[in-house]
C-alpha cells in the first residue's frame, strides 16, 4: 500500500484538503470530498483511506455516514475493502487520461467551467502570494519542493494531471487558511475536469513546467508579488487553451 502523498515530512495533503462538513447534506458531502481527493489524487490508486474513525473526526460526521459514504465509493469502483492486517478502504480508482475527443459539455456546464476560470485568477495567484509571504519550516519548503519534483517526474498523461493538482493544493496548504484551501481544492477540481476534454500539447506542458518551476522558487524565495505575477500568468495560459478548444 502507497501512502497519502507527501505526508513523509511536513503537511499531509490528505488533511488538509478534508474539511468538516456543513449543513444537512453530510452524506453527499463526504462522498463529494473523498471523491474529490481520490480523483485529484491525493488518495492515489494503491493508498488506503484513513480509518472511518479519523475521517469521522476530520469531516465532523458520524462514523455511520463515513461508512455510507465509502460504501458509495465502492459502488462507484473508487475504493474496495480489504479484509486482514494492511486492509481497510483501498483507492481502486485509475486517473483518466485527457482525450483527443470528447463531448461537447452543456452550456450549462460550460459556463459554470469558465466561470471557475474567473475565479481561478483571483484565487490562485492569492495563495502563492501568501506562502510566499510566510516564514515557511523546513518541511513545508521540502513538502513544496516534492511536490514540484512529483510533476516534472510523472509518467503519462494521468498521472502528469493528478501530480500537477497536487502541486497547485500543496501552496494552498501550506498558508493555512481553510478559506484559501477550500477555494484551491473546488477550483482544481473543476480544473481537472475541464483538462480531461482536451488533447494534451507537449509545448504548453513545458511551459507549465516552466511556470510552475519559477511560482515554486518565488514562494521559497520569499518573493509574493513575482510569485502572484507568474500564477497570473500560468493562469491566463491555461484558461486561453481551455477557453480556445471548449468555449
Amino acid at each position: 500500500m502507497t501512502a497519502s502523498p507527501l505526508d513523509e515530512r511536513g503537511l499531509d495533503l490528505a488533511r488538509v484538503v478534508l474539511r468538516p462538513v456543513r449543513g444537512h447534506h453530510a452524506f453527499e458531502a463526504c462522498v463529494e470530498q473523498l471523491a474529490t481527493a481520490i480523483r485529484l489524487g491525493v488518495h492515489p490508486n494503491g493508498s488506503t483511506l484513513p480509518p472511518e474513525r479519523e475521517l469521522a473526526e476530520r469531516l465532523n460526521v458520524s462514523r455511520a455516514t463515513v461508512r455510507e459514504a465509502i460504501t458509495a465509493l465502492r459502488t462507484a469502483g473508487m475504493v474496495e475493502t480489504r479484509r486482514g492486517r494492511g486492509g481497510g478502504s483501498v483507492v481502486t480508482y485509475s486517473p483518466r487520461a485527457p482525450r483527443a475527443r470528447a463531448t461537447a459539455p452543456t452550456p450549462e456546464t460550460l459556463a459554470i467551467w469558465l466561470d471557475t476560470l474567473t475565479f481561478r485568477r483571483i484565487v490562485e495567484p492569492g495563495a502563492v502570494a501568501t506562502a510566499a509571504s510566510l516564514e515557511l519550516t523546513d518541511d513545508q519548503r521540502a513538502m513544496l519542493t516534492r511536490a514540484h519534483e512529483a510533476v516534472m517526474s510523472a509518467s503519462g498523461s494521468a498521472s502528469h494531471r493528478q501530480a500537477d493538482s497536487r502541486f497547485h493544493l500543496a501552496f494552498a496548504s501550506v498558508t493555512g487558511s481553510p478559506s484559501i484551501i477550500d477555494a484551491v481544492t473546488r477550483v482544481q477540481a473543476t480544473l481537472h475536469d475541464m483538462l480531461l476534454q482536451i488533447p494534451v500539447y507537449d509545448v504548453n506542458i513545458s511551459h507549465s513546467d516552466r511556470q510552475h518551476e519559477q511560482i515554486l522558487y518565488a514562494v521559497l524565495d520569499g518573493k509574493p508579488d513575482r510569485a502572484r505575477l507568474i500564477m497570473e500568468e500560468h493562469c491566463d495560459d491555461t484558461a486561453a487553451l481551455l477557453r480556445g478548444l471548449l468555449g
